[in-house]
């Protein structure tokens, strides 16, 4: 079951764990403190981090289907990561915004060419199906495991080393990522499809290097002028819609029923993420200016390191989650996925109905303990498992196969939108270079904001429930039509 492949590629998979993480848990602070942005513009640039390179996935998942195969793919996506963070060092050495926004659209490039190239080769190093199903969890908590040291260490790193050296950490352990993948090239590549072992054409090589240049050169332009990037993000998402529609018009009347049923499940998944993504902006500054002392009384954590309580209760939530619904199934209890989804919904009225008691009941010093974001984040991590690990399999379930690997996309598509939306929405509660954090301050833009969310959330979870009810309805039609096609044809025949 494990060999040294595919325990090389884990290797791989924790260091971009712990560079990408660590990198986003501190570029807040960088832009805050080195570059002078403002609060508002900082939540835009960390909020289109965190989102823009799963949507470009759709772009590198054609780029590795189409052109360099996953190995080549995946290599290159390594090289990108350590000279994006090269970039970053560069341009926090000068305190240089050309120099960092370069930095951070290569990492975001590369994160899109990594994201569908990583899975692929990863499942051709095991033997069988099985072997891969049953270890893939494994390396998922290898992630979550470097997200988690990332998150944690990097924010006390920086305090010692600074922010160069904090990137330049991360540029080494991408490069040392680059090294394994060619070390091991000749038997990757013997695993590999087809198109791993064939010789990249002259042509193929010009396509990718106009298409990469293009992809790169908009991602910097999105972080060079945010207003007018969030709009491309639309549009991108648009029209990945727009298209799913379209084909939806030349399937038969049962699989767009099906692909109806994706389309709302991409909906709710896009709400729920907007909820999830407040931890990368609103709530980091809210952490920022207001959460002081040790986690649990003994535990060190700087405010923008809060968000590694994420991962934590990720590592956590996974195997709960999965007890807790077999137990249901195994008492008769089988709940939809959109169900699922609104329960995650119910989570989040708790994450942010505790953040909003906590800023409404803040007192004259202005301080929220660290257990409190403790429970919030125990709260959103159990949401975040059930919508990612379950909206995938629904959508891979219901999807006519000759439109799979798009129809996924659509998961990322949902993700960079919310990442965006969630990013405009905290707008709301930046505060002005040099205002003052007063009590003031807290309970009325802060309370008011998260109030807001909270009561959203709640309506959210009808909304949610009412879709399970339509998804049902669409997915019985769906296969009754079916079965009708078939009693006809057998009749034909």
């Amino acid at each position: 079951m494990w060999n040294r492949l595919n325990r090389s590629m884990m290797f791989c998979q924790m260091m971009f764990g712990l560079s990408f993480y660590g990198v986003m848990i501190v570029l807040t602070r960088f832009f805050l403190e080195k570059l002078n942005y403002s609060e508002a513009d900082t939540m835009m640039v960390v909020g289109a981090f965190s989102s823009i390179g799963p949507l470009f996935a759709i772009a590198g998942g054609f780029i590795s289907d189409k052109f360099l195969g996953s190995k080549r793919s995946l290599t290159l996506a390594y090289i990108a990561f350590a000279t994006g963070y090269a970039l970053l060092v560069m341009g926090a050495s000068a305190l240089s915004v050309p120099l960092s926004l370069c930095g951070i659209a290569l990492a975001s490039y590369a994160r899109g060419l990594m994201s569908p190239s990583y899975p692929s080769l990863y499942k051709r190093t095991f033997k069988t199906k099985e072997d891969f199903e049953n270890c893939y969890p494994i390396n998922y908590s290898v992630n979550n495991v470097g997200a988690l040291l990332g998150q944690y260490l990097y924010p006390m790193l920086v305090l010692v080393i600074g922010f160069n050296g904090g990137f330049t950490l991360s540029a080494i352990m991408a490069a040392l990522a680059a090294a394994v993948l060619i070390i091991f090239h000749k038997p990757l590549v013997e695993i590999g499809a087809d198109i791993d072992q064939a010789p990249v054409s002259a042509k193929n090589k010009v396509i990718f290097l106009i298409l990469s240049a293009a992809m790169i050169g908009m991602v910097f332009f999105m972080f060079s002028d945010m207003e007018t990037g969030k709009y491309i993000v639309y549009a991108i998402g648009a029209g990945a819609v727009l298209y799913f529609i379209s084909l939806m018009f030349k399937a038969s009347k049962a699989d767009a029923l099906k692909m109806g049923t994706i389309l709302i499940m991409s909906l709710l998944t896009t709400a729920f993420f907007v909820y999830y993504g407040q931890m990368m902006t609103s709530m980091t500054m809210v952490t920022i200016n207001t959460m002081r002392g040790d986690l649990l009384g003994f535990i060190p954590l700087a405010p923008e390191a809060s968000m590694a309580m994420n991962p934590l209760w990720c590592i956590v939530a996974g195997p709960v989650i999965t007890g807790i619904f077999t137990a249901l199934e195994k008492r008769g209890i089988n709940l939809s996925t959109a169900t699922k989804i609104a329960i995650s919904f119910v989570l989040a009225v708790a994450a942010f109905g505790i953040l909003t008691m906590a800023v409404k009941g803040i007192g004259e010093d202005v301080i929220i303990s660290p257990d409190v974001f403790l429970i919030i984040h125990a709260f959103l991590a159990f949401g975040e498992v059930i919508v990612g690990s379950l909206v995938v399999a629904f959508i891979l379930s219901v999807t006519p196969k000759h439109i799979e690997g798009f129809s996924v996309s659509l998961f990322s598509v949902a993700m960079a939108l919310s990442g965006i939306i969630g990013a405009v929405i905290s707008s709301m509660v930046a505060m002005e270079k040099g205002q003052e954090v007063t009590q003031q301050f807290v309970q009325t833009v802060y309370g008011d904001y998260f109030s807001m969310l909270t009561m959203a959330a709640v309506a959210m979870v009808v909304i949610a429930l009412a879709s399970s009810l339509l998804i049902r309805n669409m997915l019985n039609k769906a296969e009754a039509l079916e079965k009708s096609e078939g009693l006809v044809l057998a009749e034909a025949v």
